[in-house]
């Protein structure tokens, strides 16, 4: 077996044991959690790699060992001489002895990193248990719906193309496997602010509310503005760095779809984001002592949530597609203008994969996505209008203009 295969193994064992672990630290106290999982799953697949070179006994023998282990907390527990006697060096012990066979018959990279993965987790316990200790319900409840639409209904979607051509388009598991990409992301997100929200600043506020929704962040903002005119100017700030950031999200989803045009769309993306960053950055130094309060977030894991993106993404792939070969070249903006004025991520998904796959060349896919971005300013600069004042319409869109010019010279004259 290749060393890339095992540790993607490895490191697919270690995310399962994490997943039941975390659901156990939560519900249940003083039950193997958070570090001991980990372990045992990674310790399965250390003995089956063992057993390639040893024989299926290895499994037999650590399953035993296993067993023994799990069972002797039980009986003190009987006893009543401790009530919490742990196994999670018992099985530290149990996996290292395994690591130590590897090394001598196995890759040595993967043995050294299973080895330090152990000290790791055995070091950081009480940070692992704090932060277990801090997830509320609705927390753990993202976190198992995303382990619900990524482990149990990816698997089992067709891997093919549906649709009559050119408009086959459609493949169930690709779609889907982009829904699991933005709803981790959005999940990251999602817990960086319930860990960080409330005490966040304004330069962090606007960062966090981009990574999770620089919509709703731009609606609550705008609320708190109308309401409190002292905190015209944050709001404008926050709204401002939360829509730079999700240019950073672009990028992200850039790389991770359409690698081929991450060069030619990173250079006008930087720009861009310079321009946004450096108004934003210069008003934030004369208020970055004030503080609004973030928006309430969503779970970002709901299936209703990832079946309606699903749909948006399909959507408007379709769109492109037959704006491209029944009208023009040029019916591809209005696309990307009205999918851009809500969602970039759909655009952008889209836009990627056609140019990944050689339907549209990479200098038109970066402009589109640029021109979507610049819709999605429009939106909210207009949503900070109507829900806001007119004095922070005024501040947004001064502070908007900026990138919102650069945006246009880029499409009309940027070489490549």
């Amino acid at each position: 077996m290749e060393t890339t295969v095992i540790f993607q193994r490895l490191g697919i064992s270690l995310l399962l044991g994490l997943l039941v672990g975390l659901q156990r630290e939560y519900t249940e106290s003083g039950m193997p959690g958070l570090r001991t999982f980990p372990l045992i799953t990674v310790l399965g697949s250390v003995a089956a790699i063992l057993a390639a070179e040893f024989g299926g006994w290895i499994v037999a023998a650590e399953l035993l060992g296993l067993v023994v282990v799990l069972a002797f907390p039980n009986i003190v527990r009987i006893r009543g001489r401790d009530p919490d006697p742990g196994i999670t060096t018992d099985v530290a012990v149990l996996l290292m002895y395994g690591v130590g066979a590897l090394v001598v018959v196995g890759p040595v990279p993967v043995a050294v990193a299973v080895g330090g993965g152990v000290a790791v987790l055995l070091h950081f316990k009480l940070e692992m248990h704090r932060f277990a200790k801090r997830l509320g319900d609705a927390d753990l409840r993202a976190i198992m719906q995303f382990a619900l639409i990524t482990c149990i209904i990816l698997p089992i979607l067709p891997d093919e193309q549906y649709g009559p051509p050119p408009l086959n388009v459609f493949n169930p598991f690709e779609t889907w496997l982009l829904v699991v990409f933005i709803v981790g992301m959005s999940l990251g997100g999602y817990i960086a602010y319930k860990f960080l929200g409330r005490d966040a600043g304004i330069l962090l506020g606007g960062v966090l509310g981009g990574l999770v929704s620089s919509t709703a962040t731009t609606l609550s903002y705008a609320r708190q503005a109308r309401n409190e005119p002292r905190l015209l100017q944050p709001a404008a700030v926050v709204i401002m760095i939360a829509s730079t950031v999700v240019f950073v999200r672009v990028l992200v989803e850039v790389a991770v779809v359409a690698r081929s045009i991450l060069i030619q769309t990173l250079v006008p993306a930087v720009i861009v984001m310079a321009l946004m960053a450096i108004p934003a950055l210069f008003v934030w130094r004369g208020v970055r002592r004030e503080h609004g309060e973030l928006p309430e977030q969503g779970n970002p894991t709901e299936l209703k949530s990832a079946v309606l993106f699903a749909g948006l993404y399909l959507l408007v792939l379709l769109a492109l597609a037959a704006a491209k070969e029944f009208i023009g070249q040029g019916a591809l903006y209005p696309v990307a203008i009205l999918s851009g004025l809500t969602d970039m991520d759909a655009i952008t998904l889209s836009t990627g994969r056609m140019a990944q796959n050689g339907s549209l060349a990479g200098e038109q896919a970066w402009r589109l996505i640029l021109t979507a971005f610049l819709a999605n300013l429009v939106f909210k600069a207009g949503l900070a209008g109507m829900l806001g004042s007119r004095q922070l319409l005024r501040q947004i869109a001064l502070l908007f203009s900026i990138p919102f010019a650069g945006g246009v010279l880029l499409i009309l004259f940027w070489p490549w």
